[in-house]
This record gives C-alpha cells, structure tokens and sequence, in this order.
C-alpha cells in the first residue's frame, strides 16, 4: 500500500528555558542555561544540589485547585503543552473527525512525585492505609494522553509509550504510523516528565548518574566536554501535533515539517551504558534513513542524545561517523541538553521540536558550556559549539536513547 505523507501542524513547549514554543526557542538560539539549585525540596544532604526545573510555572494558571490537586506535575505538564500545540495547530476541533483523531504520549515514568508523597506519609502514619483515592489515577504514566483525551473528546487511538529516554521518540513514530497507514487523520504526541523529586536525584545519584558541578550548576550540563562527569535532570513536556498532509492542506494548515521517518533499535547490552562502539545507535539512524528514504549526505543537522555522560557522547558520534562516513564534518551536530537537562521521557519531544524550529529558521541552536576538547571525540566534527550557527536546513535528525539500551530516531524534512 502506498504510505500516506505526515506533517506536523502544531506545537508547544514547556521546558526549562522557555514556557511556550517561542520562549522555548528564544532560549535555545541565545544560548540560555536552565539550571539552577533545586527550589522543590531541600538539597543539603544530597550529592547534586541543582536540576533543570522549569521557570515560573504555577499551576493555577493553568487549572482550578481541585482540578490541580487530581493531577500530578507531569500529567499538568503534558496539558498544558498539548493546549498550546492544539491552538498552534489551528484545528477547529467543532469540526473534525474526532474518531480518527489519537493521542499518543511519552513517559519513561510518570507521576513520580504522587508516588513519594504517598508512601512518605503512609511511612509517617500509624500504619494505617490512608492513601488518597486519586494516588493510582494520577500516578499512572498512561493518564497523560487519558486527560488529554478526556478534555479535547478525541476517540483514537490513546496510550503512552514507556521506554526510558526515548518514550516520546517512540511515541512520535507510532503517532506518525497509525497516520501513514491510514488509521488516523491527526495524531496529538508528545511526552512529559516531572522527576525533580527526592526519589528521581536520590535514584539517579546513587546509579552516579548526576554531574555534582554543584559549583556552576549553570555550566554543568557539558556534553562533548572533556570535563562531562554526568547529566543534569529536567522537566517539562513537548506536545506536536501530526497529520496527514492531504487533511492538512485541505484545511490551509501552516505547516512546520515533513515527518519523513522514524528508527528504533535496541542495544541487547547493559541496563544502563551504552554499547562502546555504538553498535545500536549505527543501527537506529541507518533504520531511520531507511525508513525515510534520506541519503546520509542530505543530512544537515542532527540533535543528538547527548547527555553529557563520559562513556555516551563518545559512542554516539563514534556511530555518527560510521553512519555518514565522509559526509560526517559537514552536519551540524549539537545537543540541546547542554541548556534543558534531560527531561528523560520528554526528552525526545522537546527535541524534536528543537531540529524542527532549527529548519524554520535557517538557524542551529549551540551546544553551551564546551571549554575543553575531549581527545576520544574526532575533531574534524561540527559539534556546533557555544554558539548558534546559521543554516538552511532541509533534512534534520534527532536522537534518543533510553536506559536498557532502547534507541529511537526520528528525521524531518522541509515541505516540498
């Protein structure tokens, strides 16, 4: 059967270096770092004293109290963003058809914090099962796309994808499946995360996962940078609005991208290193090429994983090199978590959003916070460094990975 084209109309941002589309993009072409000491909760016996959390968000902007108080951050995060994505978008939600209209969601964990505060006031109890009656509604990963679905009425397919990092990855190729083959017309995808918890920085220090440049948090997220020594945890959600380009053009819909592929691949190594040589990471990106029908050498940019961990940026530009060989030094490679953090289960989304602002604007956002040369890296890259650089973009890349070695990759292209 002939594949239908996917493009994507709609989209919206909640990160923590802008709380809309735009404000998300004026941070990432200026080069803004969104970290700073934790506000949540207090630091002091914890190894890492900082985080990516977002900025001037409340959700009473957003939600009545009672309303507020059913949902976790991350269920108000994927709401928020989805809204403003909706509205970006155009539909007239009077009018379509509201059957072939899914909502498919990333989340690597969920309500994370309904869980903690639950268990911690059960463990300050008597013993005595007292829980709130909306602890299991609104920890679930899946109630996300459920509200989403819920508020809007759309009765297509509706679930959340789980896999680590590369959850909302993985949810904007299944998005960008069930329109190619037909099932949907519009496909409401994304992903949120709300892990800058007790339990989300204790976890990830204990595994030594966390930089603890408690020093500069602003500068701590470095990916390329010889001095790396871990991530740095964030937030948010980002919500992207896929559809079937006839019904988009019907409609005179503004559209931003061509979502021309997707790859998945799995490590089969380790729970939470990558493979040394990048084994599954060639794979993803050779399978997202496939998928695509893309040439190495007509991609422009590429927004890796890059997570500012030492053993994983190593490994993926290693296989960004295998994968397009001679053609490697002139794609414009950055990470974009050297300003958000790693927003883990959205992660994918805001990024994915990142490479499709960057065609829009003829401009790649920097990777910030590199000041020394890592000697296992090969320099001849264009790792985009401290600074934007212009270009016209026409075909763009965005990496994903997640622990158990699940990998996902996505590719857009300019309209034509």
């Amino acid at each position: 059967m002939e594949l239908k084209r996917v493009v994507v109309t709609g989209l919206g941002a909640l990160t923590p270096i802008g709380n809309t589309k735009d404000a998300y993009w004026e941070g990432l072409k200026n080069g803004k770092s969104g970290c700073a000491p934790i506000t949540y909760f207090d630091t002091e016996k914890f190894k890492t004293k900082f985080a990516c959390e977002l900025k001037g968000y409340d959700p009473n902007d957003f939600f009545d109290r009672k309303e507020a108080r059913k949902l976790d951050r991350f269920a108000q995060y994927a709401l928020v963003s989805s809204d403003e994505a909706i509205a970006d978008s155009g539909l007239d939600l009077e009018q379509i058809d509201k059957f072939r209209v899914g909502v498919i969601w990333g989340a690597g964990i969920g309500g994370l914090e309904t869980f903690q505060t639950e268990v911690l006031n059960f463990a300050a109890g008597d013993g005595t099962p007292r829980f709130n009656p909306f602890f299991i509604p609104k920890m679930i990963a899946d109630i996300a796309p459920g509200n989403i679905s819920i508020k809007h009425g759309f009765m297509g397919p509706n679930y959340t994808t789980v896999s680590a990092c590369a959850s909302s990855a993985n949810a904007l190729i299944d998005a960008l499946n069930y329109i190619r083959l037909g099932h949907c017309d519009v496909v409401v995808t994304g992903g949120s995360e709300a892990a800058v918890t007790i339990a989300g920085m204790g976890g990830f220090n204990a595994m030594h996962a966390l930089s603890t440049r408690n020093e500069s948090p602003e500068t701590a997220s470095r990916p390329f940078d010889a001095t790396r020594d871990g991530f740095v945890l964030g937030e948010g959600a980002g919500a992207l609005i896929l559809e079937e380009y006839e019904h988009a053009k019907a409609r005179g819909a503004k559209i931003y991208a061509e979502v021309a592929g997707g790859g998945l691949s799995s490590d089969a190594y380790h729970m939470t290193a990558p493979h040394p040589d990048g084994i599954g990471v060639v794979r993803v990106m050779e399978n997202c090429l496939r998928d695509a029908g893309v040439k190495p050498e007509e991609v422009d940019a590429i927004n890796t994983h890059g997570t500012s961990t030492p053993l994983g940026d190593v490994a993926e530009l290693k296989a960004i090199s295998k994968v397009f060989g001679n053609h490697a030094p002139n794609i414009n490679i950055n990470s974009t978590k050297s300003m958000t953090g790693h927003l883990l289960g959205a992660a994918g989304a805001i990024e994915a959003i990142a490479s499709i602002l960057a065609m829009e604007h003829g401009i790649v956002p920097p990777t910030i916070n590199h000041t020394e040369v890592d000697e296992n890296i090969d320099p001849s890259l264009n790792l985009t460094l401290n600074k934007a650089q212009k270009r016209d973009v026409r075909v763009a890349m965005s990496n994903t990975f997640g622990f158990g070695g699940h990998n996902a990759c996505v590719l857009f292209k300019k309209i034509s």
